[in-house]
């Protein structure tokens, strides 16, 4: 990575603007050859700093509240699409402002605003999510279609007198998944909605494409995309946060101190509570540079944070030397789905933000304080 880690006071990110600009550089592509419309999911990733970057590559934006709107909105300036659960009332004029395009959770929250967003003074799309009962992610917390989900509408609930006034459907089913599961999904989203697209402007194949690992499977997507297009001669949207930022990211973090208890285990000044929630909510296991799973190498460690949870452990490493206070050990992919979720639980203060830009320089973006932690209180 050329820099010096001795330098650097821990923990912070450090996200490299090289790395996100060659994945852009895929996501474009893909729209290049299909025509389709990728949006930046600001759940997923949010580092405003870089908008005036990616907006040289991408659509836009979608948002999941009236503050990510208005981010995108300010800092992007682009296309902004929202969705929500449900939206809250009083925010809703101030969304109208902000968004071109707003998709419903059901029809009875399209029931209740849609005489507002008639009267906007700008067109404003309608889209309605869709449910197609059909998901291939295993772990249920990040599975929208499991039973009983809160998210979209499903076949037998969907109202047909009110497709005149629908411009798109949504979908969004995946998390972390190749292009073969959207192949799949498409298919039975054909199959059950097909009748429903065939009226629309517009379908949104959501988030959870991994189409900036290396492994993935463009053909595949394209194929998909181009489907849809050619079945229908409607617009297709994608919105990935993490094929944006994936693997472009890292967490610098030093050892506080060893101890030992049926293991050696090594506190962190980093937390999995608080600075990547996804490993305890995923469960998800960063990689280490020059580490390896436990007892694969001669010197292994539970790594843990900093708080009084009982379960702020980052997970169990082995490494080719032991580890001593002080000691930095940088954590990888660590730019998505971790500064949108971060907290100041315990009091714990945020990583600092750095981008190391193309010429190699690294550049503060943010040094967070007692202030920040006081203030949300």
């Amino acid at each position: 990575m050329n820099i010096d880690f001795n330098n650097i006071k821990t923990p912070c990110y450090i996200v490299d603007e090289k790395l996100i600009t060659e994945n852009l550089k895929i996501l474009k592509n893909i729209q290049d050859i299909t025509g389709c419309k990728i949006l930046l999911a600001q759940k997923g990733f949010s580092m405003y700093s870089l908008y005036p970057l990616i907006k040289n590559y991408l659509a836009g934006v979608t948002s999941s509240s009236l503050f990510e709107a208005k981010l995108g909105f300010e800092e992007m300036g682009k296309e902004v699409h929202i969705y929500a659960p449900a939206y809250i009332e009083n925010e809703f004029d101030e969304i109208i402002k902000y968004c071109g395009h707003i998709v419903f959770n059901s029809f009875s929250q399209l029931i209740k605003y849609k005489d507002k967003i008639k009267k906007a003074d700008k067109k404003i799309d309608i889209g309605i999510r869709i449910n197609p009962e059909y998901s291939e992610i295993k772990t249920d917390i990040y599975n929208p279609c499991f039973k009983n989900s809160r998210l979209g509408v499903t076949i037998d609930n969907f109202e047909e007198k009110y497709l005149s006034i629908i411009d798109g459907l949504h979908f969004h089913t995946m998390c972390e998944q190749n292009s073969d599961t959207l192949m799949r999904t498409i298919k039975i989203i054909d199959k059950k909605f097909g009748k429903y697209i065939s009226k629309m402007k517009w379908i949104n194949f959501g988030g959870g494409h991994h189409i900036t690992r290396k492994d993935y499977d463009t053909k595949t997507l394209i194929d998909s995309i181009m489907f849809i297009k050619n079945k229908y001669n409607i617009d297709v949207y994608l919105e990935p946060g993490e094929a944006v930022a994936l693997n472009t990211g890292f967490l610098v973090s030093s050892v506080l101190d060893i101890m030992e208890n049926g293991m050696k285990i090594a506190i962190m000044d980093t937390s999995a509570a608080c600075h990547m929630p996804d490993v305890l909510e995923m469960p998800y296991r960063p990689e280490i540079i020059n580490s390896d799973i436990a007892y694969k190498l001669d010197y292994t460690y539970r790594l843990a944070g900093p708080t009084c949870l009982a379960g702020d452990i980052i997970g169990d490493y082995s490494f080719k030397e032991p580890l001593k206070e002080g000691d930095k050990l940088i954590f990888c992919d660590m730019a998505h789905y971790t500064m949108v979720k971060n907290n100041t639980f315990n009091g714990i203060c945020l990583p600092s933000i750095i981008l190391k830009t193309n010429d190699g320089n690294l550049k503060e973006i943010k040094k967070f304080g007692y202030n920040d932690f006081k203030s949300r209180l």
